[in-house]
């Protein structure tokens, strides 16, 4: 695709005579092509709380995503003079994540690719490659309130002969004599006891573990509870 860097820095001009700079004084407009031809645009918006500041590349962003999304290409973002401006770092990784290594950004002495800009960039392949090999155990929407609340039970079982491990989540924390009971969920099996505590610190940080001889381990978060002193493992 042709990139026109005097229109998108034309754009990005008009953008930046729209900013809300009370502060600093340092008005910034960025606008970027986008891989289906359409320009968007953003301009800085500073606030009194100064960390919560709007970049102009945030704003470009949210009109990316609000006008029907897609890849950014090219992007340019100038200061007050209408002179090409470098992305702070955070912008950096907002440009990384909508437009990749190859998106070009404008600088005084030519484009340059975010493969330069960002090298050694952290995106969704790095995401990917933990929870691909260890996947994070999702809790069920319909559960998502109980999140935090009540105990996950791990004890072993058999299957075709072998010891496993199962689990069920449990409505009482046992904080309380008249606490609700009841399962609200129950869990798959486990070859591996340390799975099973995974699932269920993903629900509650109340964990505990009944071993074949029924001995009761905590395997939650923080100290064991008086009523279960020793830890599991």
């Amino acid at each position: 695709m042709e990139i026109d860097w005097e229109r998108l820095r034309t754009a990005a001009t008009e953008a930046m005579r729209h900013a809300y700079v009370p502060y600093s004084k340092f008005p910034v407009g960025a606008a970027a092509l986008v891989d289906d031809g359409r320009v968007v645009v953003g301009c800085n918006v500073e606030n009194a709380g100064y960390g919560v500041t709007l970049c102009a590349e945030c704003g470009v962003v949210s009109q990316l995503h609000a006008t029907g999304g897609g890849r950014i290409v090219a992007l340019s973002c100038v200061d007050a003079t209408g002179e090409p401006l470098m992305p702070c770092g955070r912008c950096r990784q907002l440009l990384w994540e909508q437009g990749g290594p190859e998106c070009l950004v404008e600088a005084k002495g030519g484009p340059l690719r975010m493969a330069e800009l960002l090298p050694h960039a952290f995106d969704v392949a790095d995401i990917e490659a933990v929870t691909g090999e260890h996947p994070v155990p999702v809790v069920p929407d319909r559960l998502a309130a109980w999140r935090g609340r009540g105990t996950v039970f791990v004890h072993p079982d058999l299957s075709a002969g072998q010891q496993v491990w199962t689990t069920y989540w449990e409505r009482s924390s046992g904080d309380t004599a008249d606490a609700e009971t009841g399962v609200l969920e129950e869990g798959s099996t486990w070859g591996d006891p340390a799975e099973a505590i995974e699932w269920g610190l993903a629900r509650t940080p109340r964990v505990v573990v009944v071993d074949a001889s029924g001995t009761i381990f905590w395997a939650g978060e923080g100290e064991p509870p008086t009523e279960i002193p020793v830890r599991w493992g």
